[in-house]
């Protein structure tokens, strides 16, 4: 007897003593239609109690005690529409009460203790909340009372009344909680307030009114607009001073009470992220920002916030440049304020910042508009908006926002009127946004579409100097995996270079943007070399390579990068094996081309893991060493040095700094490694900025990560 077959939908707990680490009882439902109840002594715990309930889903449970006496009760409530009380007899749950009136599946249920009654409040699909009220009389009543049960053990009488129901929401009711009770005088007191979260997109609290007693809808926060579906579940802070309520998608929502107007509540600055695996992410060439793109199908930009007359700096979301219809796959910075993205779809899509953004950017960041380096800000639209049933972000100039219609006109009379064509409205930032206006207001205009791969975009990059991309997209056949370079001044497709069989997993332009490197499920990996350009634009072509015999790798290649001097690259795979490779600034080419030059400059780093993700810094260590970060698939994050040391490599050339621990490290798969071009840390303007590097990390667990790196410490 131990734990569910399928997953957990809801746990509840109550201490059974004073003394908190003595006996804890704990009820959990699962999808196995199953109660389970558990007691925990210290850190023991058993299942002591399977309650059944057939072919039905308990979506909720709820413990608490009988008023004035130390005998559990549990309710639950289930996808039959009932509520079932359960009271503790003899170490055993019995099956009480059943509390009908719910008219479709129940969502949450929470108990309140306040003085000698006990209040249970249920929310269901129905739409509505239903408030009981639970007595217990000590005087022995006649059986015949149908709606009462007598306990044998206990001489008192269980009644249950409906105090109230709730009408104001307009869909399912998704979770009600009571506000934390807390201590006065000794005792402790429950404020008759409840909080509710639906999937109208609202939440509501609500309070009985202080002269009839009917209980009324006080305050109601929620979102406007935006593709969201509603709210999840919701909580109080413990003073009753704020609310928090989680969406469908993940995002937090953090309302607060003002001081003047305790009627009016205000959206406060929270975190965010995305809800699904982070695929890749960028910095910034100038490294004020990242830009990271997931499975969740967003594009998210983040940035620090400097907060006026203080010094502490904090990383936000201020931005969703894109939030699209397919999962996102890659991205890479096309200059400061423009990048490209690759979904699972065979286009690749170029955005470019709108003017709102620059704006609200230079006002969060705290760094003048001027210092951006904007070559064309005049013409610059607004912002940007998605068409009802689009995947492109159009363009908004300031003349296309609509006009808002006075308040007293009727506005819902055409169907036009009721979907609008743009709903982007800019706005003055000086805090990082809220989750609403994240996804309506903070998008980019698409500026190109990029068509020419057969299968779903996996990797693409951008050279240095920003004037060519290199894109490749899933392949099982040597045709399709062909990587394409584009220019990015006409978008034209520049050339398309054949060698791979299957997919490029990833591309690397090298710094002095002479080389582009890429790497395969196929094992090996390419380099390809510029030749002189013609008049369309660049010519590469492949001057080195590993095939069959020469391979190192046994299983797929999965990233790559360069050293700063563009003399070594590195690869890591599966196989668990990091190389570096060199050297590519010397000149010893053979008959067509190639570079005879290129073989293993270290010996085979043991990662101890399936390497997923390898970045070297753009900065070295004091003592001249290349910094390394190898990140792996259990999630670990391991920085090494490296420095060629004679002719031949030598294991002693590799020393490992620093192997995060646990609570550092991503607890998924790590997606991408990527370091700060520069010395010192984004926001900060330390003077003893030299010693700092910053790197950002992005998982499968959905965590973009940036750390703080000590290069004096390495």
């Amino acid at each position: 007897r131990g734990s569910h077959d399928e997953s957990v939908c809801a746990v509840d707990a109550v201490y059974q003593s004073d003394e908190p680490d003595l006996n804890l009882l704990i009820a959990s439902a699962a999808s196995d239609s199953t109660v389970r109840i558990w007691s925990r002594h210290g850190s023991e715990a058993k299942c002591i109690e399977i309650l059944q309930f057939g072919n039905g889903f308990v979506m909720d449970v709820c413990l608490s005690f009988l008023p004035g006496s130390n005998v559990p009760i549990l309710a639950c409530g289930g996808d039959d529409c009932k509520i079932y009380l359960f009271i503790q007899q003899n170490g055993q749950f019995q099956k009480t009460l059943i509390l009908p009136g719910h008219e479709d599946w129940i969502r949450g249920i929470e108990w309140a203790v306040c003085g000698e009654d006990l209040f249970l409040a249920s929310c269901a699909q129905d739409c509505l909340i239903r408030i009981w009220k639970v007595c217990t009389k000590s005087k022995q009543l006649p059986e015949t009372e149908d709606d009462s049960i007598r306990l044998k053990e206990n001489v008192f009488t269980v009644k249950v009344t409906l105090e109230s129901v709730l009408a104001g929401h307009e869909n399912w009711v998704y979770a009600v909680h009571w506000q934390p009770s807390f201590s006065r005088d000794g005792s402790m007191q429950q404020p008759m307030r409840i909080l509710s979260a639906s999937m109208d997109k609202t939440v509501i609290i609500w309070e009985p009114d202080k002269e009839s007693g009917v209980w009324l809808e006080q305050v109601r926060v929620g979102e406007v607009g935006g593709n969201t579906l509603g709210f999840f579940d919701c909580q109080f802070s413990p003073d009753g001073s704020m609310i928090i309520a989680h969406a469908f998608h993940g995002a937090l929502h953090l309302w607060k009470q003002t001081a003047v107007n305790k009627k009016e509540w205000t959206p406060e600055v929270v975190i965010s992220g995305h809800f699904n695996s982070v695929e890749d992410v960028k910095w910034d060439p100038e490294g004020e920002f990242i830009i990271s793109v997931g499975s969740d199908q967003t594009t998210r930009l983040f940035a620090t916030w400097k907060r006026k007359q203080e010094t502490e700096v904090t990383w936000h979301e201020i931005a969703r440049p894109q939030v699209h219809g397919y999962d996102m796959r890659c991205l890479a910075m096309i200059g400061r304020f423009q990048f490209v993205s690759g979904a699972d779809e065979k286009v690749l899509r170029v955005f470019r910042a709108p003017k709102n953004f620059i704006e609200n950017f230079s006002n969060i960041t705290g760094i003048p508009v001027e210092n951006l380096k904007l070559s064309q800000s005049s013409d610059l639209p607004e912002g940007a908006t998605v068409p009802a049933l689009g995947l492109s972000n159009k363009a908004v100039f300031e003349g296309d926002m609509a006009v808002q219609p006075a308040e007293d006109e009727e506005t819902f009379n055409t169907i036009s009127n009721q979907y609008p064509e743009i709903y982007f409205q800019p706005m003055i930032l000086t805090e990082p946004p809220p989750e609403d206006h994240l996804l309506q207001n903070t998008l980019w205009p698409e500026i190109q579409k990029l068509y020419g791969h057969g299968y779903e975009i996996f990797c693409v990059a951008c050279n240095n100097s920003n004037t060519v991309i290199a894109s490749a997209c899933k392949a099982s056949k040597k045709e399709h995996a062909a990587i394409i370079l584009w220019s990015t001044t006409s978008w034209k497709k520049l050339q398309s270079l054949p060698f791979h069989n299957l997919t490029v997993t990833q591309l690397a332009f090298s710094p002095n943007d002479k080389f582009l490197l890429a790497v395969s499920r196929d094992r090996n990996w390419s380099l390809w070399r510029k030749q002189d350009s013609s008049e369309s634009g660049p010519v590469f072509s492949c001057c080195a390579y590993t095939d069959k015999n020469t391979a190192v790798h046994s299983r797929i290649i999965w990233s790559c990068d360069w050293t700063p001097d563009s003399k070594y690259f590195i690869t890591g795979s599966r196989d668990k094996k990091v190389i570096i490779w060199g050297q590519c600034d010397l000149s010893v080419t053979t008959e067509g081309n190639m570079l005879d030059s290129i073989k293993p400059c270290s010996t085979i780093l043991d990662a101890g893991d399936s390497v997923t993700a390898v970045g070297i810094s753009r900065v070295l260590t004091p003592h001249g060493r290349y910094i390394v970060a190898v990140g792996l698939e259990n999630g670990k994050i391991i920085l090494y040095t490296w420095k060629q040391s004679g002719q031949e490599p030598t294991l002693t050339d590799w020393t490992t700094c620093v192997e995060m621990d646990n609570s550092q490290s991503h607890a998924l798969a790590v997606k991408r490694l990527c370091w700060r071009h520069h010395a010192g840390r984004a926001g900060h303007n330390d003077l003893n900025s030299s010693e700092w590097l910053q790197l950002a990390s992005c998982g499968a667990d959905h965590c973009v990560k940036i750390f703080n790196v000590n290069r004096f410490a390495l």
